[in-house]
């Protein structure tokens, strides 16, 4: 295995199926005894047990952890483990992100990657941003656009309040805890929508 092949970042909007894609990696690589290890952020969306959820209802195990460091992993049973799954990556930090490209390249292990590459301000997300810098191999994942009538290529999100109305700009990280609420959109409705508040 090329070092070049073995750093991967798949990336597209909200309900593109990174979660899912992630699931079916899982089960397949295990399926053929490629021993697969799926790793999640603390901070998750859908659940803090340990396991990586989809919206259609699949799951896998996973292991929480709050940042990744290679000097721990080595440590670890998982570390034995040939194939790294990592969901949400957006919320991780680009320290992890060097330390990733470190179990890559000097341990061979194969680590997919799978994330948001942009924030509600159209701002990448510093890990996505770090994969990009350290040449991961990249793989967009696209959906349509939610809005009612657009066939577009979502690429963006809107964050809105529960009752409808937009909130513009605010943090880059915010769960959808029921207090917020996003549209994954093409561009073109997204500019539409933020000039209407501007």
């Amino acid at each position: 295995m090329s070092n070049s092949n073995t750093l991967h970042f798949f990336y597209g909007p909200m309900a593109s199926g990174k979660s899912a894609k992630l699931i079916q990696e899982y089960y397949n690589f295990n399926k053929k005894n490629a021993d697969a290890w799926a790793i999640k952020p603390a901070v998750d969306i859908r659940t803090s047990e340990p396991k990586i959820t989809s919206r259609l209802g699949i799951e896998c195990p996973a292991t929480v952890m709050k940042e990744i460091k290679w000097e721990d992993i080595i440590r670890t049973r998982e570390f034995y483990s040939k194939i790294y799954l990592i969901d949400e990556v957006q919320f991780f930090k680009p320290k992890d992100i060097n330390n990733l490209v470190k179990l890559a390249d000097t341990y061979q292990r194969l680590i997919y990657c799978y994330g948001l590459l942009t924030d509600v301000n159209e701002k990448l997300f510093p890990a996505a941003k770090r994969l990009i810098e350290v040449g991961a191999n990249l793989h967009p994942l696209e959906t349509t656009c939610e809005m009612i009538g657009c066939m577009g290529t979502a690429t963006h999100h809107l964050r809105y309040h529960p009752s409808g109305y937009l909130l513009k700009g605010g943090k880059s990280v915010e769960v959808d805890d029921g207090h917020v609420v996003y549209k994954s959109v093409c561009r073109q409705c997204y500019n539409r929508e933020m000039q209407k508040f501007r």
